[in-house]
This record gives C-alpha cells, sequence and structure tokens, in this order.
C-alpha cells in the first residue's frame, strides 16, 4: 500500500482444501515479522505432521524480502504459485506452509500448481487482515543524564524500544512509524539539545 501502511495476518489460522485426487492439501498461515519466525512455522508443521508427503512453503516480509520452496516437489510448481497468492493478497509479514498427502495419482506440474495455488489462495481469502502503519527502525544513542528527556518524547510518541543497551552510554532500537520517523528524530534531538545521536537501524530492519 502507498500511505504509509500494509496488510498483513492478524494471526494463525489453517485451512483444508477438498481433496484434490486423493491427494490431502492443508494450509498453515501465521503473521511473521523475521526470516526466522516464517522458518519456525515451516519447522512446526514438519514436527506435527511427519506422515506428510512435503511441506511447500512461501512467505513475503514488509521489508520486500521474499523465499519460497518446492519443498521436493518439481520445480516452480509449488512455492511460486503459494507466493504468487500472498502479493496477489497485497499481504506482507506473512508466510503461508501447503502440507500435502500424496494421494496415489499423480497430478502433474500443471495440477500441482492449481491445487498449491488454490490450497494458499483460499485459506488467504478465510483469514483475518489488518492494516498496519509501516515503521523505519532507528537507532539512539543518549547519557544517562538524559534518560528522562528521552523516555517522555517516547511515551508521547507511544513508543517502548524493542532493545535496549545500557553501557557507556544507553543504546536503544525503536520501530517508528514511517510516516513520523523523522519528526521523531528531531523530537529527540531538540529534547537532548542535541546530545542525543539518531540513526537509522541497519537496513532490513524497518517495515
Amino acid at each position: 500500500m502507498s500511505d504509509g501502511t500494509y496488510r498483513t495476518l492478524t494471526g494463525p489460522s489453517r485451512y483444508e482444501l477438498d481433496p484434490v485426487k486423493a491427494s490431502r492439501f492443508v494450509a498453515t498461515l501465521d503473521h511473521v515479522t523475521t526470516e526466522d519466525e516464517a522458518l519456525a512455522v515451516v519447522a512446526a508443521c514438519e514436527a506435527e505432521w511427519p506422515d506428510a508427503s512435503h511441506h511447500c512453503w512461501a512467505y513475503k516480509l514488509a521489508g520486500g524480502r521474499t523465499r519460497s520452496s518446492d519443498a521436493g516437489e518439481p520445480g516452480g510448481s509449488a512455492g511460486r504459485p503459494i507466493l504468487a497468492r500472498i502479493e496477489g493478497k497485497q499481504l506482507a509479514d506473512a508466510v503461508v506452509v501447503v502440507s500435502r498427502w500424496f494421494g496415489g495419482t499423480k497430478l502433474g506440474v500443471g495440477g500441482l500448481i492449481r491445487a498449491y495455488g488454490a490450497c494458499a489462495g483460499k485459506a488467504l481469502d478465510a483469514a483475518d487482515v489488518r492494516v498496519v502503519p509501516r515503521t523505519r527502525a532507528l537507532r539512539v544513542e543518549h547519557g544517562y543524564e538524559d534518560t528522562a528527556a528521552v523516555q517522555t518524547v517516547l511515551a508521547a510518541a507511544g513508543l517502548t524500544p524493542l532493545d535496549a543497551d545500557y553501557g557507556a552510554t544507553v543504546r536503544l532500537t525503536l520501530a517508528a512509524p514511517e510516516a513520523t520517523a523523522d519528526a521523531l528524530a528531531q523530537r529527540l534531538i531538540d529534547a537532548t539539545a542535541g546530545r542525543a545521536v539518531v540513526e537509522a537501524a541497519e537496513p532490513g530492519a524497518e517495515k
């Protein structure tokens, strides 16, 4: 979306497609914010259903990163159709795993594309979606004497640091709404009479 927001899943859900030539397809969906979280959903499906023939998957993160896997199915027959459905719904920070139990009849590449795509698509159709603001990751470094001033600015903005490191100085990591990140940085600098250092975090941390 172009207004500083994006669409994502509200949380986990599951959908089972009607059998396709005796093959069973079950989609597991979830909201994730990192690759590790997405792969954890895949691993959970593999652990829950070790008897499934394949656990094919795809995810898209709000930073734009995508990845998909055919998990042993013919190349391009599973992961890409799943990813296409995620992108078709204009979703981000979302993972979809489609687990398949082979029913004894080969579906062919075209049949697999249709089945995996249909299972993912119908699961996403039924899933709850919410619109959230895009964020930008910021790092704030300040002296201990400016802690109260910094906390006052963050409280007014309704922000809680994602991470804090207390060493010679205080180093905070924030996820600030993209639309107000620049203004927030300036307020932090002004509140500490220019002593606070505010900079962008590493690429990919933003949403």
